[in-house]
């Protein structure tokens, strides 16, 4: 099973909703689980925020966030997950922000860099990772982990973690 089909077996075994708020994937996400047959039943919607404004002005990231701490960062990153959740009114909701290059990198922040948020009642992840890839393999292998990353909360919730990579 793909695992955008996997999310959806799951949210609606669960009866929650999901949202996403994404930059450096420009929507890949939402493309993702809309594919799959039914999503509508689960998945209310998103937000595309690929400039500091709009991170702002529609997920509610603090300016001061984004002047401390930059787009690409941990603190952006949960900031965005949990105005999407707020904003759409889910019970989960999932963000992306990172550099998918090839240019816009620095010594700090490389090109592939991508932090990936989940908020969720109760409960809040973030992860860092690095990729090494062209941009468009930047942007399928945030959406890969982004997946998963709501998949693993999701298979705890299920008492499933038999179906966890490990």
């Amino acid at each position: 099973m793909r695992p955008e089909e996997e999310l959806g077996t799951l949210l609606q075994r669960l009866e929650m909703t999901l949202a996403v708020a994404e930059s450096c994937t420009g929507g890949l996400l939402a493309h993702r689980i809309t594919n799959v047959p039914g999503s509508s039943t689960y998945f209310l919607g998103g937000f595309i925020a690929y400039s500091d404004k709009t991170k702002e002005e529609f997920l509610g990231v603090r300016h001061e966030t984004l002047v401390v701490h930059g787009a690409v960062s941990e603190e952006t990153a949960r900031e965005m997950a949990r105005g999407a959740r707020q904003r759409v009114g889910t019970d989960l909701a999932v963000s992306i922000t990172g550099i998918a290059g090839p240019t816009g990198g620095t010594t700090e922040k490389p090109v592939g860099l991508v932090y990936i948020a989940l908020a969720a009642p109760g409960d809040e992840r973030c992860q860092r990772s690095v990729w090494q890839g062209d941009r468009l393999q930047n942007k399928v292998q945030s959406v890969e982990a982004a997946m998963g990353l709501v998949l693993s909360y999701l298979r705890v919730q299920t008492g499933d973690v038999s179906s966890e990579e490990g």
